[in-house]
């Protein structure tokens, strides 16, 4: 497979939270799309592993995804390591995607500045042919390194290095948050608040996006981050990402 944009998430949630809109936008225009999970999040106060998968698929489908998978760390203690580094640095070798989504560089939860790290780094090793990986027919790889890495802005407000215009898929973005049906609202006779189970979240997440869309004269946006400034993105209200590469 080669992927044009392959988001990866610390967790099932994260990508449609941050950057579905921006997913579904390069999908809409021709591109190649996938989300990988590093966790299955079962460390989630609400629901499960098997709701998760399945609210994973639901938002598979409505994203219209060529590819999900996950790479089944341990939620909450996956840890940067010559074990998770071979892991992904397999799965971006097999996927081989132009472009990488990754998790915020610093936030609230401590899972997703460790994933952004660790996705950093997993994608400049990939590229390394003295770094030997295995295929899952038990092929030796060839070295692939995505040309960029962004990451997206998640809880904490970041000021971003540049926002893709969501307006076309705003809604479509709110729908795949809404696959996630055991995170964000309350289940019939469910007892377990959480912060992101609060009646007033889903209308945060689409206060940041109008915030984030406002700083570019539009209706929504989405914010992306480089641990290095980018200095080829030229025309902040029309970014297709594999043309800034």
């Amino acid at each position: 497979m080669n992927l044009d944009i392959l988001a990866i998430a610390a967790h099932p949630d994260d990508a449609e939270l941050s950057c579905a809109g921006t997913l579904i936008l390069h999908k809409h225009i021709g591109h190649t799309t996938g989300i990988l999970d590093l966790t299955e999040g079962e460390l989630g106060s609400r629901g499960s592993v098997e709701t998760r998968y399945q609210e994973a698929a639901h938002a598979k489908e409505i994203l219209n995804l060529d590819y999900r998978g996950n790479l089944k760390l341990r939620d909450g203690f996956f840890e940067h390591n010559e074990e998770s580094l071979l892991k992904l640095i397999t799965q971006l070798r097999a996927l081989r995607p132009k472009i990488v989504l990754a998790n915020a560089i610093e936030d609230r939860h401590p899972d997703h500045g460790k994933a952004a790290q660790l996705i950093h780094d997993a994608c400049f090793l990939s590229g390394l042919s003295k770094i030997e990986t295995i295929d899952s027919d038990g092929n030796k790889q060839t070295p692939w390194r995505p040309k960029k890495t962004f990451h997206y802005i998640q809880d904490f407000y970041l000021e971003p290095h540049f926002i893709i215009d969501i307006s076309s898929t705003m809604e479509l973005k709110m729908k795949s948050v809404a696959a996630y049906t055991t995170q964000f609202f309350i289940q019939e006779n469910e007892n377990t608040k959480t912060y992101i189970s609060a009646n007033d979240y889903i209308e945060k997440v689409k206060y940041r996006a109008a915030m984030m869309g406002k700083k570019i004269g539009v209706d929504y946006g989405e914010g992306f981050q480089l641990k290095t400034q980018f200095l080829g993105l030229k025309n902040f209200n029309d970014i297709i990402l594999p043309e800034y590469v």
